[in-house]
C-alpha cells in the first residue's frame, strides 16, 4: 500500500540510524515497501538488516546528485498506491502508517500528516505541534498558515502520506537544501488533505543532521524564500483557474 522512500549517501555514522529507521517500519502494521536511493554510495555498505528485507529495494545512482534528485529518481521506481518521504537518519512512530492510511481511504483525500517528535540523543522526546491545525484542509490552506518565510514551517514535510500521483505532481524542487519544502507546499498546495493531532514521525537530533552542518545558515533564507513563494504563487493560480473555469 505504501513506498517510503528515503536518500542516503550510506556514510558510516549514519549507518546505525538508517537501521533504526528501518526498523521502525518492520513495526508498521500495514504492508509497506522501501526505496532507498543510493547517493553515489556503494550497495555493499547497505546494513545488512535492510539488504535482507525483500520489502526493501535500492536504487544505486552512479554519482553524488544531491538529495532532491535522488528522491525524484527514486519515485520512479513506486509502484503503490500511497507514498511516503523519510530521511536516512529519523524514525516513524508504531502506528505512523495505519492511522494515516485508514484516514485516507475513509476521507478519499490526497494526503494525512501528523505532528512530529524531536528524539534526542538520551531517547527521550518532544512533540512538535506544527502551525496548522488539525482537521481537513483545502487545497492551498496550509500555505497561509506561514506568513513569512522565516516563520516556522507550516507542516513537517516527512509527516504527509500522499497518494502517489500527487506526490508525482509535487516532486522534490531542485534546492540543494529545502527541497523539501516544496513537495510538502506542492502536496498540500494541489490536493485537500487532513492533518491528524497525531506524532508519526521522529526526527533525530545529532550533530551530523542537516540544520547542524557548517554553511546551513547560508542558504536557508533563500531556499525558504524560494518555497515560500511558490506555494504563494501555486495557491494563487489555482484559486484563478477554478474562478475561469467557474465563470459563465
Amino acid at each position: 500500500m505504501i513506498t517510503v522512500i528515503i536518500a542516503t549517501r550510506l556514510r558510516e555514522e549514519r549507518l546505525g540510524y538508517l537501521a533504526a529507521m528501518h526498523a521502525s517500519l518492520t513495526r508498521q502494521t500495514v504492508p509497506w515497501e522501501a526505496v532507498i536511493a543510493l547517493d553515489g554510495a556503494d550497495p555493499a555498505r547497505l546494513p545488512a538488516p535492510l539488504a535482507a528485507d525483500e520489502r526493501v529495494r535500492t536504487l544505486a545512482l552512479p554519482r553524488p546528485v544531491g538529495a532532491a534528485c535522488a528522491r525524484n529518481l527514486a519515485l520512479n521506481q513506486v509502484r503503490t498506491p500511497y507514498t511516503n518521504w523519510a530521511d536516512d537518519d529519523d524514525e516513524f512512530a508504531n502506528d505512523a502508517m495505519s492511522a494515516r492510511l485508514s484516514t485516507l481511504q475513509v476521507t478519499g483525500a490526497g494526503w494525512c500528516a501528523g505532528w512530529s517528535e524531536d528524539l534526542h540523543q538520551d531517547g527521550t522526546t518532544t512533540v512538535w505541534q506544527c502551525p496548522t491545525p488539525p482537521g481537513r484542509h483545502e487545497a492551498g490552506d496550509v500555505w497561509t498558515y506561514w506568513p513569512t518565510p522565516a516563520d516556522t514551517l507550516p507542516i513537517g514535510p516527512t509527516t504527509i502520506l500522499a497518494r502517489t500521483e500527487l506526490v508525482r505532481a509535487a516532486p522534490m524542487g531542485g534546492l540543494a537544501q529545502g527541497e523539501d519544502y516544496m513537495t510538502a507546499l506542492g502536496i498540500t498546495g494541489l490536493a485537500p488533505g487532513i492533518l491528524l493531532p497525531l506524532p508519526v514521525y521522529r526526527y533525530r537530533k545529532h550533530a551530523g543532521q542537516m540544520t547542524a552542518q557548517r554553511g546551513y545558515d547560508q542558504l536557508e533564507a533563500a531556499a525558504r524564500e524560494h518555497a515560500w513563494q511558490y506555494g504563494r504563487a501555486l495557491r494563487s493560480t489555482i484559486r484563478r483557474l477554478r474562478t475561469v473555469s467557474n465563470s459563465p
